[in-house]
């Protein structure tokens, strides 16, 4: 399975490159904090060359040790794995559900690094991010000048139009979602040609489209909430890099065409399935774009400085979304979380990772409503916009799925196809 392939190649992969990483950084590390910084990083390095180990030898999943304040929920639902096996043995790493096993590696990557103090805030993943971005230099100031042209004549543009725009940046963000690190083992994923050019040949290749969907639910709102309280979207975000400009953007234009009053980001609050965005990744790229000496970025940049300092955009990160569990858990788990996204009026999840916990990550028909596959998870209204990256997929038409994989056996798992998604959470 493709699950096999990514435990037994891809992460083993990934964790040769943290390693490498903490290597190349030792003199960094011996400038900053002197002989506790090479200690340190000797012991990190220890830890996760025995990580690699017990994956690749298929050792029993051990419970987390540190102090971390997730670890006893962590270890609460490696008890539950247990259980479920049925006396066969304890889970291990070849003999688990895969999107339990590949969380875990990156929580004991981030305990290596928290577990060793003075490196404990080093972000192991972070050059990477930066590469991409810094690789999407032209993908991204081509979607700078275009939003920032779009900008002067927004307030002239009809319903019909507005509709267009938002398709537009709503297919960019869906593509931006093939930026994705931890699916390329780190390579080089940067977003080089315009985002905007092939929009109009990659329709075929959206196998669920309810962009019509998303325009009514905001449409309506605004229509609602016209007396009363304001339009709030929430975007829980994937990938730093070119993905997370075209979220920015994305969430930029829903303000500026009043389509939505406030935005909320919600990012992790560890490093993450190696290109997922943080806080740091977060503030980092609107410095970055600040700073630029082009003049569109620059704006987008200072513009986007502003959103945040007005409040009308919220980042906020939530430990949920770096714990095992599918969402159906989070009103159990995170009741805080559950109850702040019910205050949304649309969710747009980002991204792959996201897509397998609102499903579950089973092997569903292809055919099963996705409503069905959400399993009682409905906060608001919500849509998946995501690349196909792993083997799970709801909600399409009888026959759809069998039609493509007699002609293209890796079509789940090429990145090639995207959804976007909806569920109207009644």
């Amino acid at each position: 399975s493709f699950a096999y392939f990514t435990i037994k190649d891809r992460l083993p992969q990934i964790l040769t490159r943290v390693i490498d990483t903490l290597h190349r950084h030792k003199n960094e590390f011996f400038e900053e904090h002197g002989e506790k910084g090479v200690e340190a990083e000797k012991r990190a390095i220890s830890f996760l060359s025995k990580l690699r180990n017990e994956l690749q030898t298929d050792k029993p999943v051990t419970p987390l040790e540190d102090e971390l304040p997730d670890a006893a929920l962590w270890n609460q639902y490696l008890d539950y794995q247990r259980n479920l096996s049925n006396g066969n043995g304890e889970p291990s790493w070849f003999q688990s559900p895969w999107l339990f096993v590949e969380c875990y590696m990156y929580r004991r990557i981030h305990a290596a690094l928290a577990q060793n103090p003075p490196i404990d805030n080093f972000d192991v993943f972070k050059e990477g991010k930066a590469q991409n971005f810094f690789e999407s230099q032209e993908a991204v100031i081509t979607l700078c000048t275009y939003f920032q042209e779009l900008l002067k004549n927004i307030k002239d543009l009809d319903e019909k139009q507005l509709q267009e725009e938002l398709f537009k940046l709503l297919q960019v963000s869906l593509w931006g979602n093939k930026c994705d690190l931890s699916f390329s083992a780190g390579e080089d994923s940067s977003q080089k040609s315009s985002p905007l050019q092939s929009l109009e040949n990659m329709i075929p290749y959206i196998l669920v489209n309810d962009m019509e969907k998303l325009w009514s639910i905001l449409v309506n709102a605004k229509k609602r909430n016209r007396e009363k309280s304001n339009v709030r979207v929430d975007i829980i975000l994937d990938n730093a890099g070119f993905e997370l400009l075209s979220d920015l953007v994305l969430a930029d234009f829903l303000l500026s065409s009043k389509l939505a009053d406030e935005v909320h980001f919600h990012g992790k609050s560890i490093p993450w399935y190696v290109s997922d965005t943080t806080k740091h990744d977060f503030n980092w790229t609107i410095k970055q774009l600040q700073s630029a000496n082009h003049m569109w970025m620059s704006r987008c940049g200072i513009n986007w400085e502003g959103n945040l300092k007005k409040g009308v955009w919220v980042y906020r990160d939530h430990m949920f979304w770096t714990l095992p569990h599918d969402f159906s858990s989070m009103a159990e788990v995170a009741p805080d979380l559950y109850a702040d996204l019910q205050k949304s009026n649309l969710l747009l999840f980002k991204g792959d990772l996201n897509y397998r916990k609102l499903t579950g990550d089973r092997k569903w028909e292809y055919s099963v409503p996705f409503h069905q596959a959400l399993n009682k998870f409905h906060p608001a209204p919500l849509c998946s916009l995501r690349t196909l990256k792993s083997d799970t997929q709801v909600g399409l038409k009888p026959g759809q799925g069998e039609q493509i994989q007699a002609s293209e056996p890796e079509w789940m798992v090429n990145g090639k196809y995207g959804i976007v998604q909806f569920d109207a959470a009644l």
